[in-house]
């Protein structure tokens, strides 16, 4: 439903029509006459299109141009983040998604704001979701990242039972990133998951890296200067993506 995917060959310069979960996963997108979209074949090549018509029942959409490689990563990344203050939820998701994370899970830990008074000063959380689809228009994404529902820290945890690299950021005692990527490479064969938990600006409680632990993660540092929590997140995804993932 987050990705429009067609059972045929798809030709440049030709028109599809999109039914069933195709026309669905244009409408989650966004889909409406005029807008342009990203669709895959049945050979997992992705191409760009423009909606010239879109009804109750199916949408016509020409093709224009094709991309070279996917533009889905093979590292699919779940991005954690304690909830922050402010505009700074809706610039991790904008750029989190852009950088191609898969699921975008906000919760509460123990220093940052809860959701209830984040939306007493400022009803935003609703809008999330369409934030994630609006960078996914604007990067050419083929898939809308799910922005999960808002968890507690140890109902966070618990999302996270797939086997997968599993880091949570930090400041004070964490573990060289560069060293625990060295041994990720080591792994044969090595996760194609990558679990990323970002702290609010107190950072982790002691407790809190604990329980994490228990669970599989990694406590990490990203060298000696302390980061803002969007500035972390953003930063971290995107190391991961170089990496792991589709950046080059």
């Amino acid at each position: 439903m987050d990705r429009i995917v067609l059972d045929l060959d798809i030709e440049i310069g030709k028109k599809v029509i999109l039914e069933g979960p195709p026309l669905e996963a244009l409408r989650v997108q966004g889909g409406r006459a005029g807008s342009i979209a990203t669709l895959t074949d049945a050979q997992g090549k992705d191409f760009r299109g423009r909606v010239l018509r879109l009804s109750g029942e199916k949408a016509s959409v020409l093709i224009f141009e094709s991309f070279p490689s996917s533009t889905e990563s093979l590292l699919e990344m779940i991005l954690l983040q304690a909830l922050p203050e402010k505009e700074r939820m809706e610039l991790i998701i904008q750029k989190a998604t852009e950088l191609g994370v898969s699921a975008i899970l906000p919760f509460k830990s123990q220093k940052s704001i809860s959701l209830e008074e984040r939306e007493a000063k400022q009803k935003k959380a609703h809008r999330w979701q369409e934030i994630a689809v609006k960078a996914v228009q604007q990067s050419r994404r083929a898939k809308v990242p799910r922005i999960e529902k808002y968890r507690s820290f140890e109902e966070a945890l618990e999302y996270c039972r797939e086997e997968g690299l599993k880091i949570l950021l930090w400041e004070k005692e964490g573990e060289s990133l560069r060293n625990v990527l060295k041994k990720y490479f080591a792994m044969s064969p090595p996760f194609g998951k990558a679990y990323l938990m970002i702290g609010p600006e107190g950072g982790f409680t002691r407790e809190e890296v604990r329980l994490a632990e228990d669970k599989g993660y990694i406590p990490v540092k990203l060298g000696q200067r302390i980061l803002r929590t969007e500035t972390a997140a953003i930063t971290l995804v995107g190391i991961l993506q170089y990496e792991l993932g589709d950046l080059s």
